[in-house]
């Protein structure tokens, strides 16, 4: 593809993130784009799409909604074009299930011309106005060129496997990310351990611990935090997933930033308490009767090296409260060991020395999502990134109720002008004094 042929923006990666962009470039503006995905479809966590799991936040919370509630490409829509809308309505629920919500991505995604799967980035390099894009097609076995003025990275997150946790054998020792692909063949252990915390274990506990009674296998859930806690779910709790609070944190210092995520732990990996009730509930019911299965649960344990011997997989194992080791046997352990963001090497070898970094492995990035680079700040061409935010935006970096906020200011940005509405003052919480004062 020759250079006179520029895209104005080239998305790499297609999580809901970048669709949601695709779908609100498509709607309002002329912009030339294109997105590509090497996987061959769309697919939400398809390893953790368990039967009856609902999405964390409200259906309000798709695509577009947030910057136009008259999309055609809206939840809403969805639910209408598939005569599901009464059926939701007598749903009465806030959230939709977690199924519903890949089918309606999928949807969308059959509706954009501009999202290319099948298809990897394998580098980005700036040439002096714009950025050469090459993509390896594999539908078609060819190298693509393209040139596009803007790139925004939508690469998302990667499963985090700890030290002393990797290399062993797949179908015995996973993370939660491929819960689904190995379900049965691990339901055929005698004993199955669960090591981590968060809504993910959360989640495969409940699911095995519903399944137990027609197998003979000992669950276990072990995690290193100070209990099963739950989500910081209150109303105004969750005002912290407002734009507003992204406005605030983002214009504290690196240091302060890095100081306040820790005191936003709950916000951030709590479980949700429908979750932690149902799973509570099957336990009680289960209690009644002399034959009720075999249950350990045990916080404050952290789980330091998994390795295999004839018989299974040992753990090794420290009680920190008690500073206490002790070693733990089992036939499959699933590894809900949480993610980190997934920065492809190509990325690291053409822009780590030319970005700025506020430190290791975490750039710096402006309140719209432009990389900060060393030489010609004022540059007519970004390269924006979704990916690797939570040091400078917060909590909610990876929360989808902030994706469309995230968009709308890209666009804008891309464009010169206010395609979409930029809210704010939509809380009731504020987290500096004002001109006014109290």
């Amino acid at each position: 593809m020759s250079r006179q042929d520029m895209h104005d923006c080239i998305g790499i990666g297609i999580g809901p993130y970048n669709l949601s962009l695709a779908a609100l470039m498509e709607e309002k503006t002329d912009l030339k784009v294109k997105f590509f995905d090497q996987t061959p479809e769309f697919q939400w966590h398809p390893g953790m799409l368990i039967n009856l799991t609902d999405l964390q936040v409200p259906f309000i919370a798709d695509l577009v909604t947030f910057a136009n509630p008259q999309s055609r490409y809206s939840y809403l829509n969805y639910l209408h074009t598939h005569n599901r809308l009464y059926k939701f309505f007598f749903f009465q629920k806030f959230e939709m299930p977690r199924q519903e919500y890949n089918d309606y991505a999928r949807w969308v995604v059959g509706q954009l011309g501009s999202c290319q799967f099948h298809s990897e980035v394998i580098g980005v390099t700036d040439v002096g106005d714009c950025y050469k894009v090459e993509v390896d097609n594999r539908l078609r076995d060819v190298r693509e060129v393209y040139y596009a003025k803007n790139v925004v990275m939508g690469t998302g997150s990667k499963p985090l496997i700890l030290d002393g946790m990797e290399g062993l054998p797949d179908k015995d020792v996973y993370h939660t990310s491929k819960y689904l692909f190995h379900k049965s063949a691990t339901m055929e252990g005698s004993t199955i351990t669960i090591v981590g915390s968060g809504q993910s274990a959360a989640e495969v506990f409940f699911d095995l611990l519903k399944e137990q009674e027609n197998h003979s296998y000992q669950l276990t859930w072990l995690t290193r935090s100070e209990g099963i806690l739950q989500l910081e779910s209150s109303k105004l709790g969750q005002e912290f997933f407002a734009p507003d609070y992204v406005d605030y944190f983002h214009g504290l210092t690196f240091e302060k930033r890095e100081e306040a995520l820790k005191t936003l732990d709950q916000l951030r990996n709590g479980i949700d308490p429908d979750t932690l009730n149902n799973i509570y509930n099957i336990l009680y019911n289960h209690s009644v009767s002399d034959q009720s299965p075999s249950i350990t649960i045990q916080p404050l344990t952290e789980v330091n090296k998994i390795h295999q011997e004839e018989e299974g997989y040992v753990l090794n194992c420290r009680q920190w409260q008690e500073d206490r080791d002790f070693s733990y046997q089992s036939d499959k352990v699933i590894l809900a060991t949480g993610y980190k963001p997934n920065i492809p090497d190509w990325f690291l070898h053409e822009f780590e020395d030319k970005i700025v970094w506020e430190d290791e492995m975490k750039f710096k990035v402006s309140r719209n999502y432009k990389l900060q680079f060393k030489e010609k700040p004022d540059r007519d061409h970004h390269f924006y990134t979704l990916t690797n935010l939570e040091h400078s935006h917060g909590a909610g970096a990876t929360n989808l109720g902030l994706a469309v906020d995230r968009n709308i200011q890209i666009i804008n940005d891309i464009v010169g002008e206010e395609v979409y509405e930029v809210q704010r003052n939509t809380i009731f919480s504020q987290f500096t004094m004002d001109k006014k004062g109290f």
